[in-house]
């Protein structure tokens, strides 16, 4: 079940994101995440209180969370677009988590049909999202999904230096 995140969700929020840490400081994985600077509780708070972090329940356990909203983060403007829609047509991905403990179970594709479905709801044309060049996982799976490549842009990104964001875009 996808639904709007509630307070009570936060724990189990900030819990997934420890995991992914723990996962990445013991080289299982590279999100290109650092703990304690992004993210953290405070981002799920901060999404939570702007009403746009969405969570993946399963058996009363909250097993995947995202904020899905209409905001570009800066460095958009620089990203080669394939589509030229005003901001109120776009729909952004931001910080997609899975829990470890679920990897593989196909949830990170039914979040982003999820996406797509709230933004087909919401009279949106383009998709957008972006993770890390390190993130090797996210994006194949955004690939299998129809999401391009559209740009590889070097930023700081969320108080983590030295990031190659790929900014990606799928066409409704």
């Amino acid at each position: 079940m996808f639904r709007l995140a509630r307070p009570a969700d936060l724990d189990q929020v900030a819990a997934i994101y420890d995991r992914i840490h723990t996962e990445e400081e013991a080289g299982r994985s590279s999100v290109g995440w650092i703990r304690d600077v992004y993210p953290t509780r405070q981002t799920a708070q901060d999404s939570l209180q702007a009403g746009d972090l969405f969570v993946a329940e399963e058996a009363g356990q909250v097993v995947a969370a995202a904020k899905i909203n209409q905001e570009q983060v800066p460095v958009y403007a620089q990203a080669a677009w394939t589509l030229a829609v005003p901001p109120e047509q776009v729909m952004v991905l931001h910080t997609l988590v899975v829990d470890p403990l679920v990897k593989g179970t196909g949830i990170g594709t039914r979040f982003v049909a999820f996406y797509e479905d709230y933004a087909r709801a919401h009279g949106c044309r383009a998709l957008r999202m972006d993770t890390n060049e390190h993130n090797a996982a996210a994006r194949a799976l955004y690939r299998k999904l129809g999401y391009g490549e559209v740009s590889i842009l070097p930023c700081e990104f969320n108080g983590i230096p030295g990031v190659n964001l790929v900014c990606l875009e799928k066409v409704l």
